[in-house]
């Protein structure tokens, strides 16, 4: 069902709906950017439709929500152990195509990457259901058609798309639906807007051979890479985490357990007993990360991590682009093709 909003008739059925559920979304921040005088656009929860910025893609993914970056998951003591209390009541989170497929990967990993759910993350995705920003235009350092994930026809409650102040939204929901209905000027088929090209194109190999791992197309990111883990932190699909034990004694018998956000970019992230370290250099820790993206993953589930949004590329302070990195990829492999 779609329906076409006024501006006005628009924020009604989101306040109404602010009613059952917390609403999540990207919000423009002025001047709290990484340089004096510049915006960013994060997520935050939202109270009036005008706060949402619909027209630019956010700095940071939605993914706070469910993977915060430091979570407490329970307190202990020398006799007990308490879960520690979480939101859970329900949400709506605004997200476009690209962090829409981003879920799936996020789902796949907590959920059904063993024997066992992962029950923290559980209890919060049950709360959570998504609303669709359509695009009208690529976005900078987007390859979200070269990953396939430029367009979501299902897993949202309703879209939205906003043209010459009026909004155009799919509803999926029977609930959502009776409140855009009592809101709309009229209603109309709506298909959330997609984009068909961008102006990054990314060529994913299909096969990588084990000859890549030695290659020296890795070698110039020693170089080049800081190891800062911003990339990793901006990922709507990165889920990395290390444990840490904050103790409130001496004794070390009372404190809490926290998820901390972890990436694979950052020195101590391989360390390992005995002052091992898997990946020393920089160059080592990129080829685990593309080849994670765009290769590893996809043998294990069947598609590929990433989704090309492209806020690594956005945020990465040496201008280190990872569609880059994957063309790269391609072109090595095809020269040792060629080679053999």
């Amino acid at each position: 069902m779609g329906y076409v909003l006024s501006s006005e008739g628009f924020s009604k059925a989101l306040h109404e709906l602010g009613g059952s559920y917390r609403l999540y979304a990207p919000v423009r921040k002025e001047g709290e950017g990484r340089f004096t005088d510049v915006d960013v656009v994060r997520y935050d929860f939202v109270h009036e439709a005008g706060e949402i910025e619909l027209s630019t893609k956010s700095d940071y993914a939605f993914k706070e929500i469910l993977t915060p970056l430091s979570e407490t998951l329970f307190f202990f003591t020398e006799q007990s152990v308490k879960d520690a209390d979480k939101d859970t009541s329900p949400v709506i989170i605004f997200v476009r195509s690209c962090d829409l497929h981003a879920v799936k990967r996020l789902d796949q990993i907590y959920l059904a990457n063993g024997k066992a759910e992962d029950w923290f993350y559980r209890r919060i995705r049950d709360s959570v259901r998504f609303a669709l920003i359509g695009c009208s235009e690529s976005c900078e350092n987007g390859f979200c058609v070269s990953m396939k994930t430029n367009r979501a026809d299902e897993g949202y409650m309703f879209s939205v798309d906003e043209d010459g102040g009026k909004f155009y939204v799919d509803v999926k929901d029977d609930e959502a639906a009776k409140i855009f209905a009592a809101h709309a000027e009229s209603s109309q088929p709506v298909t959330a807007r997609y984009v068909t090209e961008n102006d990054t194109d990314v060529n994913v190999p299909e096969n990588v051979p084990n000859s890549i791992y030695k290659s020296d197309i890795w070698d110039e990111y020693t170089q080049r890479c800081i190891n800062c883990g911003r990339c990793n932190f901006v990922c709507p699909t990165c889920t990395c985490y290390t444990m840490q034990d904050v103790y409130y004694t001496d004794n070390g018998r009372v404190g809490e357990r926290r998820r901390v956000g972890a990436s694979c970019m950052v020195d101590g992230y391989t360390n390992v007993a005995g002052g091992g370290q898997y990946r020393k250099t920089n160059g080592e820790r990129m080829r685990f990360k593309v080849l994670h993206k765009v290769w590893d993953f996809r043998r294990r589930f069947g598609y590929d991590m990433c989704v090309g949004c492209g806020r690594c590329d956005d945020v990465c302070p040496e201008y280190i682009s990872f569609a880059n990195c994957v063309n790269k990829l391609d072109a090595a492999i095809k020269e040792a093709g060629n080679d053999e």
